[in-house]
């Protein structure tokens, strides 16, 4: 109930995006996102082969600095997300809130229980195509390669979903993003730019490449037999290395502070987690795009492997090389 009650206010608030620039009391910031967003949209459906769907053609004011609040968890000693299944978007790994208070007293019964759980903000999110998606007030402001990249990755999830499989669904979206992206700066003869996006890939993989290193750690650790108290000491000094192993990723980053924000909160195995659902299929997915040669191809190839049983395909896609 509270998330159709969620979804409708979203509805009542878009306003066609034609409609909001013309208004001249709209905010220069406000203009400037709808143009941009008007532009990704169509390079997406014309260039990318992207769905020529209802979504950001409307604008949503949502007065609030998230569209959702996802409550991610792991039982204590594992770092496999718990799921929850829903009509439509089938078994995730996360629940979705409209209000942030209703996502942190969810956590908090989880973690009452004994769970690891992590409230986080999300920005915008996608219906898959059964609802018209707003480009979103959260959204407003971003720079460019964000913006683009996130109507790149909502427009892709419309082209391909798995119901019950997150992990490749993410995935999925993720790399017809950068593929999107670094296609949009080239054709745009934003070179710079597109510098600068390698330059925060490069970091991205180094960080993710971290926190899987952490993940199998834990993994080992928790497959031991060990009194909890014991297993509770463990798994902080596994934190801990994690700490310590990013202030040395950060130095060889030159200093880069990108990434601050996400260890200055506490950590536990749903933080793990919830980094896992987009990114560990990613390596398996690029290799396809790259063996592929084109998006078309790698659709098709895509479109494959969605009709493959769940363990096949994520033996294919989602194991570490």
């Amino acid at each position: 109930m509270q998330a159709a009650s969620g979804q409708l206010d979203i509805i009542d608030r878009s306003r066609p995006i034609p409609e909001v620039l013309a208004d001249p009391g709209t905010p220069e910031a406000t203009r400037a996102t709808l143009e941009l967003a008007q532009e990704a949209r169509a390079f997406a459906v014309h260039e990318l082969g992207l769905p020529d769907s209802d979504s950001f053609r409307k604008f949503a004011d949502l007065g609030r600095e998230y569209a959702v609040w996802n409550v991610v968890a792991t039982p204590e000693f594992s770092v496999r997300p718990l799921r929850w299944c829903f009509p439509i978007a089938g078994c995730v790994a996360y629940r979705g809130y409209f209000h942030e208070p209703a996502a942190e007293s969810f956590a908090r019964r989880l973690i009452t229980r004994g769970d690891d759980a992590v409230v986080e903000g999300v920005a915008t999110y996608s219906t898959l195509g059964h609802l018209p998606d707003p480009l979103m007030s959260t959204m407003r402001g971003w720079r460019e390669t964000r913006l683009v990249g996130t109507i790149f990755h909502e427009l892709a999830h419309e082209r391909l979903y798995v119901a019950g499989d997150s992990e490749f669904n993410e995935a999925f979206a993720t790399v017809v993003e950068g593929a999107g992206v670094r296609r949009w700066l080239v054709v745009r003869g934003e070179e710079r730019q597109l510098a600068g996006y390698e330059a925060s890939l490069h970091r991205q993989a180094d960080f993710v490449a971290l926190l899987r290193w952490t993940r199998a750690e834990l993994t080992h650790l928790y497959s031991r037999a060990m009194p909890p108290a014991d297993m509770r000491v463990e798994k902080n000094r596994a934190f801990g290395q994690l700490k310590f192993a990013y202030e040395q990723l950060r130095r060889r980053w030159g200093g880069y502070a990108g990434y601050d924000a996400w260890f200055g909160r506490p950590l536990n195995n749903a933080r793990l987690a919830s980094v896992a659902t987009y990114y560990d299929c990613v390596p398996g997915l690029q290799r396809e795009l790259a063996a592929a040669g084109s998006l078309a191809a790698f659709y098709a190839r895509a479109d494959e492997l969605a009709k493959l049983k769940p363990a096949a395909r994520r033996a294919a896609l989602c194991a570490a090389r």
